[in-house]
């Protein structure tokens, strides 16, 4: 049976000054609630709260922590405080603006500009429905993440990184702003330090050190969540995760469907941010800036008559074993 969830906290709740309306989401690490201001504003506040060390029942405020996880708990509540202060010195347009971070109820809030609009996610999702040839126009790629990347390496001059870059986490708001979100300092703590059966990462985004204890991470971590986020934007659906990477890496195949579909330039940057040795990255976002923005080189590579045959058969293959796949799991669960 598995754990249930702490509960989040009641609309109405007054949290350092700020009075809850509703949660607006929730994730293993915390969750996030529309409120307001004294001045009735609205913000979004994010609860340190992760699942695998909380509970808390209805109508408390309180989390319960037990004795043998307290360390760890407090251990990622002492980074979420930390993240919090260093994203309150960011002021750039494509970083989520952190206006008050302080603690109550033995954990800690922090107070956010609340954005309206939807994720890139939605719109990579949209997109794919139509069915058309590019999910997105090159020009759109190129556009939406040199936005995103000045704003990166903002943040990586403070010192920081993101650790938990998606679709999912970039917001595409109303006012046509690309707002990075939920940065994974905190997470990323728990995870290294925590005796967790499964890293709780998204797959297809981490990079493959982030499943590894020993290793050093920096800028070139973030830099292949951005590879694997302008391949979803190609492609429609995200990478194989690092993990099966490493045992079969099907990452060059993918992409070559793309050939003359995007420019070769593009397949070469993201294959470039997303090699599996981390010092075959770039190392810098400003490396990766340099490179994308080489519009005027674009080449379209055309593929010859044995390569189409070659990925035909290949994506026949790959239907098969999904549909028997399929068929095993129906006459099981026919049983």
């Amino acid at each position: 049976m598995s754990k249930l969830k702490p509960a989040p906290l009641p609309p109405d709740t007054v949290i350092g000054g700020y009075r809850v309306v509703r949660r607006l989401s929730a994730g293993g690490f915390g969750v996030v609630y529309l409120a307001v201001d004294n001045e009735g504003q609205q913000v979004a506040v994010k609860e340190y709260l992760p699942s695998a060390l909380t509970m808390r029942e209805p109508g408390e405020l309180v989390p319960h922590v037990a004795p043998e996880k307290l360390s760890l708990y407090r251990l990622g509540l002492k980074s979420f405080f930390e993240e919090g202060r260093s994203l309150a010195q960011i002021s750039h347009p494509s970083v989520v603006s952190v206006l008050n971070f302080f603690r109550q109820n033995e954990t800690v809030y922090m107070v956010m500009n609340y954005l309206e609009g939807a994720s890139l996610q939605d719109f990579i999702v949209t997109a794919r429905e139509q069915k058309k040839q590019k999910v997105f126009r090159e020009s759109t790629i190129r556009s939406l993440y040199d936005e995103i990347l000045r704003g990166l390496r903002i943040v990586h001059q403070h010192k920081m990184l993101h650790l938990d870059l998606k679709p999912a986490n970039i917001m595409i708001t109303d006012d046509n702003r690309a707002v990075m979100l939920d940065f994974g300092a905190a997470r990323e703590v728990l995870n290294k330090e925590g005796n967790f059966t499964r890293p709780m990462y998204t797959p297809g985004f981490a990079a493959p050190e982030m499943y590894r204890r020993d290793s050093t991470m920096g800028p070139w971590t973030d830099i292949y969540a951005i590879g694997a986020c302008i391949y979803s934007c190609m492609q429609g659906y995200p990478p194989n995760d690092a993990p099966q990477r490493l045992e079969k890496d099907r990452l060059a195949l993918s992409l070559t469907r793309l050939r003359g579909v995007y420019s070769d330039n593009l397949i070469e940057v993201v294959e470039w941010c997303m090699s599996l040795d981390p010092l075959s990255r770039p190392q810098s976002v400003f490396a990766l800036q340099k490179e994308l923005s080489r519009e005027g080189e674009r080449q379209y590579t055309k593929l010859s008559v044995g390569e189409k045959v070659r990925l035909q058969f290949d994506t026949m293959l790959n239907d098969t074993k999904k549909n028997l796949k399929r068929a095993t799991r129906m006459g099981t669960h026919q049983k």
